[in-house]
């Protein structure tokens, strides 16, 4: 699979210097954890789950989540775990490829129980979401994944959701920020990526962020994030990608688009398109992905598709941005000094600016590099148009 993968070979070639990588549930870790882009959430009850998985993949979700968690009731559970063991029978007997594929569990003995009721079908699982992640909590979760990956005979990743109300509580949150690090560090091999659990944050105090606000506008909530960068999205080697957190809004539909990417592939819409996000509330989505990255973090989790082609948009690496990435590592250029950016418009400080520009090749890799006249309205118009 690849970013951008559902377009045809020369709407791609039209649009980017190059290319995103191509890649699989095997890929390197580093890899995986850059290209999960808009995780998708879906219950696990939905009757036709294959199909939705499908369908999803041939619209550019390159990472699922099937949750048995918040999305379903507390008495859907074993309906749930049955429906998604027949629901991967049904996928792994297709020809067809699916995204990255985690399930979102509630107990630590799901784990292991779903692994063994899976079968040979567990290698479309790629590992499980973890919710309400504490040093506690998180010990028990990372050693029913340590076990089932023995049954499974394959790699599974853990993706621990960091949304506790100890996390939230200041006087708590140092001392549990600590008890995660060690817990994740710990098992450093098996953590693909840490998920921020938003919505639990602003419920602990009765908030809800509006359709024109971001996550960030939320002071307690933009403390959190914060911090948990702070600890664990450190650029120095010890830290891990830190994905964004859910958007609630989806009035949005694709359809509105489709008379207007009829009517010529790019030329003259641009204005159109950025009208119809803001009055379709996705105008505050495309603030808070750029404050995402803004702040360190990389991906987002998705409750609806339409939300899918704008996170993936976004996340293509600008030729600006990939130039100036260049320029300050290259060759020789380890010894530090100052550069007029190749756009002759900013300063580029080669130590100062090495980790972010570490991070910026490392996002062009797996999200490719946007051509030098096309921006997020050729790319959003593109992946809507397939």
């Amino acid at each position: 699979m690849r970013h951008f993968g559902h377009i045809s070979p020369a709407a791609r070639e039209g649009l980017f210097f190059q290319e995103p990588c191509v890649f699989d549930a095997d890929s390197p870790a580093r890899v995986l954890a850059a290209a999960l882009g808009a995780t998708l959430y879906s219950p696990a009850t939905r009757p036709h789950l294959a199909d939705d998985v499908v369908k999803q993949a041939g619209r550019g979700v390159v990472s699922m989540v099937l949750c048995l968690e918040d999305s379903i009731d507390d008495a859907e559970v074993a309906d749930g775990e049955a429906n998604l063991v027949r629901q991967f029978a049904d996928l792994a007997a297709r020809a067809t490829e699916t995204p990255l594929l985690f399930i979102r569990v509630r107990a630590p003995e799901q784990i292991t129980d779903l692994v063994s009721r899976l079968g040979s079908s567990v290698r479309l699982l790629s590992g499980f979401v973890l919710p309400k992640f504490t040093e506690e909590r998180g010990v028990l979760f990372l050693e029913a994944l340590a076990s089932a990956e023995v049954t499974a005979g394959r790699r599974l990743f853990a993706m621990p959701v960091l949304e506790s109300p100890e996390l939230l509580h200041l006087e708590t949150r140092a001392e549990v920020l600590r008890g995660i690090a060690r817990t994740v560090n710990k098992y450093r091999e098996r953590v693909l990526a840490l998920r921020l659990g938003v919505t639990d944050f602003c419920s602990a105090y009765g908030l809800r962020r509006a359709s024109d606000m971001t996550a960030y506008d939320v002071q307690i909530v933009s403390a959190v994030i914060g911090d948990v960068v702070n600890v664990l999205g450190r650029a120095d080697g010890t830290g891990f990608t830190i994905t964004g957190p859910v958007w609630e809004y989806f009035r949005l539909q694709e359809r509105m688009f489709k008379p207007q990417l009829r009517r010529s592939p790019f030329a003259g819409r641009a204005e159109e398109l950025r009208t119809a996000l803001i009055e379709h509330d996705l105008d505050g989505l495309l603030r808070e992905i750029e404050l995402d990255r803004a702040n360190g973090l990389l991906g987002k989790t998705c409750i609806h598709p339409s939300h899918v082609v704008p996170v993936h948009a976004l996340s293509v690496v600008s030729h600006e941005e990939f130039s100036d990435a260049q320029d300050i590592l290259r060759p020789g250029r380890g010894g530090g000094g100052v550069l007029r950016s190749a756009y002759t418009n900013k300063m580029n400080e080669v130590k100062p600016h090495r980790a972010w520009a570490e991070r910026t090749v490392q996002r062009a890799e797996v999200f490719g590099v946007a051509k030098e006249d096309v921006g997020f309205v050729e790319l959003l118009a593109a992946g809507l148009a397939e």
